[in-house]
């Protein structure tokens, strides 16, 4: 590139022990919906993992003394912050990833300023148990201590929010922090960190780390002085950090895939069962963990179902993320693409039918789209529970749709993945959504609606889906360690 063209790029640089800091080797980071490089992120390895540690265990006394009130404050005045610069944080939201901006508008800006009011207030809150043993003179109390250095890794699909969703309990505790986002969307981490020092974080109580999860994410888990560690993505990387952790005895928290059934019975409210589910299977490019990718409808409906779900799909419109009125935006990456449209391809292979999107409906873009990496929204017929467009994670905006007849059926055929982050029923009978909900093996069972969160409640996976919850409760006793103490009077 000529020196024009690089001056004008965004290069980012670490965030450690308060500091700005260059790094000796760079990786490109691409805007999704043109395919042009959009910024270059530092590629962090052993050395800046190191030196981001040592800040944090160098700030980790002070931090940890403060406290709950006075890390509270500052945890509020940060979420101001970035509150005040939410439409810049928007903009960039959706040019490094790929997402509409009325849904970093609406979704992912708002969310990661949530995180810190959040956890900011649930930390005055929490209190500790204490229990009496009259007979033998003795009362056992516990108290809880924060525990160190956090490393934090977090994926491309909600950056920001993701991030902060673990940044925000882990000092709102009293740790430091070594995080490290995706090389694909670290623009908005790195805004953040710009606003660290005027919300009156010390310097070293928040670290960022850019780089890739084979080398910068290896050396953050391979660290003797990292106890615990907060991973959101597959579930393959998810097991290389288990083993890399093991001989250390590391504290882990695993958020993982999902291939998240919705069961529509046939007493369904359809006025609200389709949009939302058009919603739940398509928002954000259908590149949430959270996502319905198997939809099983009763059989008595299931024609109806088809029809007007295809008709809203359609509605649908798939184009420039920074235009307000499109509905899907650029999908992550052109390998990501590549990999998404295939599964299509397998799914038409095994004799499945498209009814709409990917190869069946043309994909009008605007000339400056042309290069990137769009799909539309894509529904699948008539797919065998067996296939892998029915086990394995697709992560975009594809979804299969089949029929059932009978609750016991379902329930089995819904269970058959090795996955069980998220499930979604639509019944107007209570009895039934009550049985349904406590059969099905999963951390998450909405009823008659999608995504909504109270972020007071256990959130997380079973089976490959990961490894504990977070929620007030759940990531306050992940982000300290408890103690019993027993006095003899």
């Amino acid at each position: 590139p000529t020196m024009a063209h690089s001056k004008a790029l965004l290069v980012l640089e670490n965030f450690i022990g308060g500091k700005f800091v260059p790094c000796s080797s760079y990786i490109d980071s691409y805007n999704p919906s043109t395919g042009d490089v959009y910024c270059r992120v530092p590629d962090s390895g052993k050395e800046e993992v190191e030196a981001a540690v040592k800040a944090a265990k160098d700030a980790f006394p002070v931090w940890s003394s403060k406290s709950p009130f006075e890390r509270s404050q500052i945890l509020n005045k940060l979420a101001d912050l970035i509150e005040h610069d939410l439409e810049a944080f928007a903009q960039a939201e959706s040019k490094d990833q790929g997402k509409t901006i009325t849904f970093a508008r609406t979704v992912d800006i708002p969310r990661a300023v949530h995180n810190f009011r959040f956890f900011a207030s649930s930390i005055l809150h929490h209190v500790t148990e204490c229990a009496e043993m009259p007979a033998m003179g003795c009362v056992h109390y516990t108290s809880r201590a924060p525990v160190g250095v956090a490393g934090l890794i977090s994926p491309w699909n909600l950056p920001l929010y993701l991030l902060t969703w673990k940044i925000a309990p882990a000092i709102a505790c009293g740790n430091t922090v070594v995080a490290k986002p995706s090389e694909m969307t670290s623009v908005t981490a790195w805004m953040m960190c710009k606003l660290l020092e005027k919300a009156g974080v010390p310097p070293g109580v928040v670290n960022i780390v850019f780089g890739t999860g084979a080398k910068a994410g290896e050396a953050l888990v391979c660290h003797p002085d990292v106890p615990l560690i907060s991973f959101t993505g597959s579930t393959l990387t998810a097991q290389r950090i288990t083993e890399k952790s093991a001989p250390h005895c590391k504290r882990l928290s695993l958020e993982l895939g999902g291939k998240n059934p919705a069961i529509i019975f046939d007493d369904a409210d359809l006025n609200q069962c389709i949009p939302t589910t058009v919603r739940s299977s398509f928002a954000n490019q259908g590149e949430i963990c959270l996502c319905t990718s198997r939809i099983f409808v009763q059989r008595g409906i299931y024609s109806e179902f088809l029809k007007r779900f295809v008709a809203e799909a359609k509605k649908w419109k798939t184009g420039n993320p920074s235009d307000p009125t499109i509905n899907v935006g650029a999908l992550i990456s052109k390998e990501h693409l590549e990999k998404v449209r295939n599964y299509v391809k397998k799914a038409q292979a095994e004799g499945a039918r498209i009814l709409c999107g990917e190869g069946v409906d043309p994909l009008a873009l605007p000339p400056g789209n042309q290069k990137g990496y769009f799909m539309l929204p894509t529904v699948i017929a008539e797919v065998k529970d067996e296939s892998c467009c029915m086990q394995e994670e697709i992560f975009g905006p594809v979804t299969c749709v089949v029929a059932f007849d009978t609750e016991e059926e379902v329930i089995e055929r819904a269970n058959g993945v090795k996955y069980g982050l998220a499930a979604t029923v639509w019944s107007g009978n209570v009895g039934r959504v009550h049985r349904v909900a406590h059969r099905l093996q999963s951390g998450l069972v909405w009823t008659n609606c999608w995504l909504v969160r109270d972020l007071n409640l256990p959130f997380g996976g079973m089976k490959a889906s990961g490894i504990g919850r977070e929620g007030a409760k759940d990531s306050y006793e992940f982000f300290t360690e408890v103690k019993t103490i027993t006095i003899k009077h």
